[in-house]
């Protein structure tokens, strides 16, 4: 079911080309991809080959080849998933701005999935005005769409929680998979890069000794792992899901962002495994990852200091000439030489796995604010960091992450140096969660 919500149409008009092109961007996958399914049904109703093409471009912000690589592997799968479904596909070298309106000449229609952050944004603005056919959005990473879950910036979890609640019944429902009626993978209209070549795909080498070791890459990888949560970890979620060490998390995040997976496949497939840890995975699913993409929509300076709520930043700003105990050079932080051996193995694991527990995360970034000498150097350290190490950095998630840890989404807490009334955190709450000297030895040995 493709709910017309999802659906945004612009330059409306008679369609008159050869062929219906879908651009796939923000959602690198086959299954459970509405924008897909809805080029499909166009395709069969106007008898017109579908061709779906990818834009790679080079020089995206913060991208490291560790992101190439994750991203790389995504569209491998699709590339084998479109050919088995008689679809063409291709891999398009440079930015969308310059290479989509080009190829949608002879195009009858274009179909895009939905990008929230601001670059994405301005992609499908630059499209769309310049574009020389209808072009249609379709929303298929959210499982409620964001102006649909709600007309404005939400304060918290708590003002959010109902709105997106009440919308979920209508959304909650299957994607059917449509069948192609006229091949295309002979159709080729233009020329990409050859999916093979890994070199070109990047224009340099790939590098072997990343984290898609630790993370593979493509839907089939994100299907793996949804189905060990599944049959393995879901039960005891609740419980331990905030302890690094008991390896209960899904590990979807990186998946989500570069849309290898569904959140709505992920939803429909939790809810048939009914148990003590569904309703937490699905409040972290649904209310907490849909929050974020509302604050990145709805607030124009969600990747700036000044985005946070005032009453966060007159408490910092109440607190700027506290003397810091310790203080840190962004390149110390990146470095991890910080006094904390436990902060410095949260880091060193970030920049060997591309991957740091939720939990830790959140005591890594509120140390970032404790050991820099001002807030706004300290939220540009975060962002930074978390954007380049991350597997799923540059991301709603993460912007709201780095956001929370200096107020957003939370509560004002009581009054000390440094972080005010912004909620504190320290080594003594790891150690009574999990243990901690373990994992700190344990991560140090593995990546030093």
């Amino acid at each position: 079911m493709i709910q017309p919500e999802r659906i945004t149409s612009f330059n409306n008009q008679e369609p008159k080309g050869s062929y219906i092109l879908y651009w796939m961007q923000s959602a690198v996958r086959t299954r459970y991809n509405h924008a897909l399914e809805y080029a499909i049904e166009r395709s069969n109703e106007l008898k017109k080959p579908l061709i779906v093409v990818f834009c790679l471009d080079h020089s995206y912000p913060e991208a490291t080849p560790v992101h190439y690589r994750f991203l790389w592997e995504g569209l491998q799968d699709v590339n084998r998933s479109l050919t088995e479904r008689g679809i063409g596909f291709q891999i398009l070298s440079g930015s969308p701005v310059d290479i989509i309106p080009r190829i949608a000449d002879d195009a009858c229609m274009m179909v895009t999935d939905q990008g929230w952050t601001r670059l994405q944004r301005e992609w499908r603005q630059k499209v769309i005005d310049t574009a020389p056919c209808k072009v249609v959005i379709v929303e298929t990473n959210l499982i409620v769409p964001v102006h649909v879950a709600s007309p404005k910036e939400e304060w918290s979890a708590g003002t959010f929680r109902p709105k997106i609640t009440r919308q979920l019944p209508a959304f909650l429902h299957p994607l059917i998979c449509r069948h192609v009626q006229g091949e295309s993978t002979d159709c080729e209209p233009f020329t990409g890069l050859p999916v093979g070549a890994e070199q070109q795909f990047t224009g340099k080498p790939l590098p072997e000794d990343t984290s898609t070791q630790f993370l593979p890459g493509g839907e089939n990888a994100a299907d793996h792992y949804l189905s060990a949560f599944l049959s393995e970890t879901i039960d005891r979620y609740e419980a331990t899901h905030n302890d690094p060490t008991a390896h209960a998390t899904s590990y979807l995040s990186a998946y989500l962002h570069f849309g290898h997976i569904s959140p709505l496949d992920i939803a429909l497939r939790v809810m048939e495994h009914p148990g003590p840890g569904t309703n937490a995975f699905l409040e972290q699913l649904i209310v907490r990852r849909e929050l974020s993409h509302n604050f990145v929509w709805y607030n124009p300076l969600y990747d700036h200091y000044e985005g946070l709520p005032e009453w966060t930043r007159k408490s910092l700003e109440k607190h700027r000439i506290d003397t810091r105990e310790y203080s840190y050079t962004p390149a110390d932080f990146e470095e991890c030489r910080t006094h904390d051996r436990a902060w410095n193995a949260m880091q060193l694991s970030m920049i060997r796995t591309g991957y740091l527990h939720g939990y830790l995360r959140m005591y890594w970034g509120k140390k970032i604010l404790e050991w820099t000498e001002t807030p706004e150097d300290a939220y540009a350290i975060a962002l930074y960091l978390n954007n380049r190490y991350e597997l799923d950095g540059r991301d709603p998630n993460g912007y709201c992450g780095v956001a929370w840890c200096f107020g957003k989404h939370d509560r004002p807490w009581k009054e000390r140096p440094v972080f005010g009334t912004i909620r504190y955190m320290n080594e003594a709450g790891l150690r009574r969660k999990f243990r901690l000297d373990g994992w700190v030895d344990r991560t140090l040995d593995l990546y030093s």
